[in-house]
């Protein structure tokens, strides 16, 4: 598979499939659209087993683009851009399913619009994961608002044109900073030599202390927009409120997670010691958007808001486990966004179809739905029980690397970040008894349960949650060698956190005997 370009397929397969979705019939395009997005599960599911786990960038591909600036189109996938391609491969169908009719709204733009929109997103996401390229990682970078805005614009309640709009403006403003830094590059790499945007190159390149710090600032400030961190955060809510809880999901669990994966690839891979020196800042930001982001989610009344919030509390973890500068600390944060990615997909989805059945986002106005769907209620709670980090439940093990790790950072930063627990299980369960417990109102009565294509569609997720809440290792063991190469490469080196097989008692018993 070496020889193939598997990695090409893997991104131009959606974005094909997004053009044939946008022409097919009408009455064939989510068969059409779904079967692109399994398609492409496949071939990322092939990548993962030609990946192989002890490190290293592989199934590379490296062509001339545009020599005269050192552009290549060149892709390849370490462990971190392994684990974004395989979440983003996942939720797309899921989204698809879930949301098999959100798309006939008569007030949208339609279901062809809405599929072609979701495959041309996915395939440039996944062109993101994989750019080896810092040039082509920005073209995709900020091609990926193209199909983002016209997701949430097209699709969702009264008000998404203003929600799109801003979302727009506040991306825009953070790529027009990230393609100073990008143009800055170009400059430093042609004073070296010969011009490069090969990401291995750039990573080796001498670069004077106050050039890469004003080079870090473009691109953090870009990913600080996208994650979002305090204060360039406040699209967040506003769009997750408007738009429908598909697009949310492919929003927050998908394109947000490009901010945090900039700053482990750019931010600490290229610039380390203006990473180093960011960093008082960077986790005074972080613990703000911790506690202020879970302090906003208490008081809010609409469900979609709300989980919005939350995100902007655990991208604040995140980040926090990044800039600690530990290598539990960036394994903590490569585990926190691919079981974010799980957990929160879940709630907007489970919220989703909450809102369907009681016609309405508000959670004054719900209640009492406990008793006439309680499968819906009971997945509802393990999506809320992930986002609070229960033990057994996925989230908790990537929760507490990154409190381990801010606790090693400094005493006084890890008091501040464990409030997030605190805050989180007010938020989530009070959520809970607002929108399902207490006496069912008298509308309610008769209210249908989950049907076999909504529960089929997100049971992968419970799956996942539960199973990598027991077993996290196989997760690890994708990303702790880049995560060990990477702190190498700056200085650090302490030992990254593994899962220790433990041996049945009798083994133990007759060893004693």
């Amino acid at each position: 598979m070496n020889d193939f370009p598997v990695l090409s397929l893997l991104i131009w397969l959606p974005l094909v499939g997004a053009v044939a979705v946008a022409f097919a019939p009408r009455t064939v395009a989510k068969t059409l659209g779904l079967g692109v997005a399994l398609a492409t599960l496949a071939v990322a599911v092939a990548v993962a087993i030609a990946y192989e786990t002890d490190g290293g960038r592989q199934l590379t591909e490296t062509h001339d683009w545009i020599s005269a600036f050192g552009v290549h189109y060149a892709l390849g996938v370490d462990g971190l851009g392994l684990l974004m391609v395989l979440l983003t491969v996942l939720l797309v169908p899921i989204v698809i399913v879930a949301e098999w009719h959100t798309s006939d709204d008569p007030d949208g733009a339609g279901p062809k619009a809405y599929l072609a929109w979701v495959l041309a997103l996915e395939g440039l996401a996944l062109a993101v994961f994989c750019a080896m390229d810092v040039f082509l990682f920005y073209v995709v970078f900020e091609a990926t608002l193209i199909p983002a805005y016209f997701l949430v614009g097209g699709f969702g309640r009264a008000g998404r044109g203003g929600a799109a709009l801003k979302f727009l403006i506040f991306q825009l403003a953070g790529g027009l900073v990230l393609l100073a830094s990008v143009v800055g590059l170009y400059v430093v790499s042609a004073q070296a030599g010969t011009p490069s945007y090969l990401l291995g190159d750039l990573e080796g390149l001498d670069i004077s202390t106050d050039v890469g710090r004003w080079l870090f600032v473009g691109f953090f400030a870009a990913f600080a927009v996208k994650a979002p961190l305090f204060p360039v955060h406040t699209w967040l809510a506003d769009t997750t409120e408007k738009a429908t809880p598909g697009t949310s999901v492919l929003l927050v669990c998908v394109l947000d997670k490009i901010g945090t994966f900039g700053m482990l690839r750019f931010c600490l891979g290229i610039f380390p010691e203006a990473s180093e020196w960011a960093t008082p800042l960077v986790v005074t930001l972080a613990l703000i958007s911790i506690v202020y982001g879970a302090l906003l989610a208490i008081g809010q009344d609409d469900v979609l808001r709300l989980i919005g919030l939350t995100s902007l509390s655990h991208f604040g973890l995140i980040t926090l486990g990044i800039f600690a500068f530990s290598t539990q600390g960036g394994s903590g944060a490569i585990l926190y966004m691919v079981n974010h990615g799980l957990g929160t997909a879940l709630l907007f989805l489970a919220a989703g179809y909450a809102i369907k059945r009681s016609g309405t986002t508000l959670i004054s106005e719900m209640g009492g739905l406990e008793k006439v769907t309680p499968v819906l209620a009971g997945i509802f709670l393990v999506a809320g029980l992930a986002t609070l980090g229960l033990p057994g439940l996925s989230p908790f093990v990537s929760e507490f690397l990154v409190l381990l790790s801010a606790f090693q950072y400094h005493w006084f930063v890890g008091a501040i970040a464990v409030t997030a627990v605190v805050l989180a299980a007010i938020y989530v369960l009070w959520l809970y008894q607002r929108s399902f417990t207490g006496p069912t109102p008298e509308k309610f009565a008769g209210t249908p349960d989950l049907g076999v294509r909504e529960v089929g569609a997100v049971a992968p997720l419970v799956l996942a949650l539960v199973l990598f809440g027991f077993f996290p290792g196989p997760l690890l063991e994708v990303s702790n060698p880049m995560v060990e190469d990477l702190f190498a490469q700056i200085g650090v080196s302490d030992d990254p956190p593994t899962v220790v097989e433990v041996e049945p008692a009798g083994d133990h018993a007759e060893e004693a005997h």
